[in-house]
């Protein structure tokens, strides 16, 4: 029942809570960026506005809207909303809610939605317990997860619900939101002046966070607040010029430290090394100390950097340059022995070495295509004059021509079983070490000839 009491209380919360939690959308007018899930026509908003919303997953970053949207469905829905947190929540606090909303839904035929936050940190009996809950509509579901759901969400569940996935905000969304804000009154109350460069320095700092936008417009402003006395008195009497000036000065002071979004297990963390691989692949110097330093500064394993420097020196360079698998494995026990902060130079030494040298693709090509061949294909007997000729009935094998009796240290002889070719597997590339030494053994049998 409200009151007058209960009013002034959530005025009080309101007016104490933080600036992005102040500034949450109530509605899908009010709600930016995302236009892809809830843009005119798509799914997830045609079910808001009708509320008939099936289960669903929503998945994206930190500061993306995945809450905000939740809220805006309990501020429309005319089903029971309820709440159960994933990381105090427990299996009997999921069976009270499931049981009333099933009461609920005999009794008066209302609906509940059960919103489930970080539903990712829930282990698998908790999720479990919502499984014929959802499978029978007893309650309707939204799990928000920052964490891959194919990953982290028992399959049954993803298979009753609809996974939704929100992207990082763009620049032109975080300018939109923080530019309201600094003028609702909920928010700054048109109190500051916000100047382009200050403006700018946010949405580079959000990484396309709309709550870490806020959080670092808030501090901003109280960093400017109490620069003058004056300003304050001509605030009080309603000058036009008495607003407070955030500068970039201010916005630097609130965020001494400039950290971009890293998760060491989640999406994120293979996100980037992926990226980092590709740009090594790809022979892109600056691209591979770019990412490099996101996984450094996020203090990444070194050993798991190098690794994966390690496995590209035989999977993309191989015997282009034979020197890269040597360079890797330096790196990998640079690592091992020194750490941080030193090792991140041993491993912009390696990365750097596997961007500028040749590639050839030729041994993990050339590996797997055998690899496919002894799986599915027939069985393939040694020729007879390659056997062991340690055993009773070898002298009837035939005669094996030892390379090393002949000048060029070769001799044209068959090594593959019947019915396999040269070039089957072995499919060498025109660059570096790899293409100079097939030149040259070419050179040297038709010498021999």
């Amino acid at each position: 029942m409200e009151t007058l009491f209960t009013n002034i209380e959530r005025q009080t919360r309101t007016l104490n809570a933080p600036l992005a939690a102040r500034m949450r959308p109530q509605t899908l007018e009010d709600y930016v960026g995302q236009d892809e899930v809830v843009g005119p026509g798509s799914w997830l908003r045609v079910a808001i506005e009708h509320d008939a919303l099936s289960s669903v997953l929503l998945y994206g970053p930190a500061g993306t809207g995945k809450t905000t949207l939740a809220r805006i469905v309990a501020n429309t829905t005319h089903a029971e909303f309820v709440e159960v947190s994933a990381i105090t929540g427990t299996v009997k606090d999921l069976r009270r809610e499931i049981e009333a909303a099933d009461t609920r839904l005999l009794s008066s035929g209302r609906r509940t939605i059960l919103f489930v936050d970080e539903i990712h940190r829930f282990n698998r009996s908790q999720q479990d317990a919502l499984l014929h809950a959802v499978e029978n509509r007893t309650v309707v579901l939204i799990g928000a997860t920052t964490e891959n759901p194919f990953f982290e969400v028992n399959s049954a569940l993803i298979s009753r619900s609809r996974v939704v996935e929100l992207q990082p905000l763009g620049d032109e969304a975080i300018r939109t939101i923080v530019l309201h804000a600094l003028e609702a009154e909920v928010g700054l109350g048109n109190r500051f002046d916000l100047t382009p460069e200050a403006l700018d320095q946010i949405v580079t700092l959000a990484g396309g966070d709309a709550r870490a936008a806020l959080t670092s417009l808030e501090l901003a402003s109280q960093m400017a607040a109490p620069v003058r006395a004056d300003v304050a008195e001509a605030q009080a009497r309603g000058e036009a010029g008495g607003k407070i000036r955030i500068a970039l000065e201010h916005v630097l002071e609130a965020n001494p430290r400039h950290g971009l979004a890293y998760d060491k297990h989640g999406d994120m963390h293979y996100d980037v090394i992926s990226a980092f691989i590709k740009s090594m692949r790809g022979s892109d110097p600056d691209a591979a100390l770019y990412w490099l330093a996101r996984m450094i500064d996020a203090g990444e394993d070194p050993k798991f950097i190098a690794r994966r420097i390690f496995i590209l020196a035989s999977e993309d360079i191989g015997n282009a340059d034979p020197q890269a698998l040597l360079v890797a494995d330096a790196v990998f026990r640079a690592c091992e022995v020194i750490g941080y902060p030193e090792c991140r130079i041993n491993l912009a030494q390696g990365a750097l070495y596997m961007c500028l040298a040749p590639k050839s693709n030729a041994a993990e090509a050339g590996i797997d295509a055998a690899l496919e061949e002894v799986r599915s294909g027939p069985r393939r007997e040694v020729p007879s004059y390659l056997r062991d000729r340690h055993r009773p009935g070898s002298e009837s094998y035939g005669a094996y021509l030892y390379p090393h009796d002949y000048p060029a240290g070769w001799v044209e002889q068959r090594y593959l079983p019947e019915g396999l070719e040269r070039g089957d597997f072995f499919v060498p590339s025109s660059r570096g070490w790899e293409a100079w030494r097939l030149e040259a053994v070419a050179r040297d049998r038709a010498n021999m000839g």
